[in-house]
């Protein structure tokens, strides 16, 4: 078979392994904004959520910013409930669904999704393979291969994710 549609090129993937109850995950917000705004699509920054048995409701919210990504606010939602780490705290889901609906989104549907558990695999299937490949805490970015552990130190580390994208993407075919 004859394909004649253009190859696209493959772009460079940063994961970035994160809990919306870490606080050290809220510091880290700046350089995943500067990241954003720096590659926007020749970067794909995907949230890989791996809640820690310390915040009990971190599953929650977990499950919570997937119902956000499939209602089209998924990084927008990550901010808000990261931004208001200390009300998710107190007051846990019922939060999740407030802030879901002083984004626009649908917050009956994110109640539902709550109470279903429909995105439970998404998140088990994430924290499984962070696990796997050895993240202990949070925020820990991957990029080509490469483990960042920003639950230490936050210090150098956009600067080095900066450097593995700009060779990824200089690199012939990207």
């Amino acid at each position: 078979m004859n394909d004649s549609s253009p190859v696209r090129p493959v772009v460079p993937v940063l994961d970035v392994w994160c809990e919306l109850q870490c606080p050290d995950c809220r510091s880290a917000l700046d350089d995943v904004r500067a990241l954003r705004a720096r590659y926007g699509d020749r970067l794909e920054l995907r949230l890989r959520h791996f809640p820690l048995e310390k915040h009990k409701h971190a599953f929650a919210a977990a499950q919570a910013a997937e119902e956000a990504a499939e209602q089209g606010k998924g990084w927008e939602y990550v901010e808000a409930v990261l931004g208001r780490v200390e009300e998710l705290d107190r007051a846990g889901e019922p939060f999740l669904v407030q802030v879901a609906g002083e984004l626009g989104l649908d917050a009956e549907e994110f109640d539902t999704a709550l109470i279903d558990g429909r995105h439970i695999l998404i998140v088990d299937a994430d924290q499984a393979e962070g696990k796997a490949i050895g993240v202990t805490g949070t925020p820990t970015y991957v990029i080509d291969g490469e483990r960042l552990d920003g639950g230490k130190s936050q210090e150098g580390l956009r600067e080095r994710i900066e450097e593995i994208a700009d060779r990824l993407l200089a690199a012939p075919g990207a």
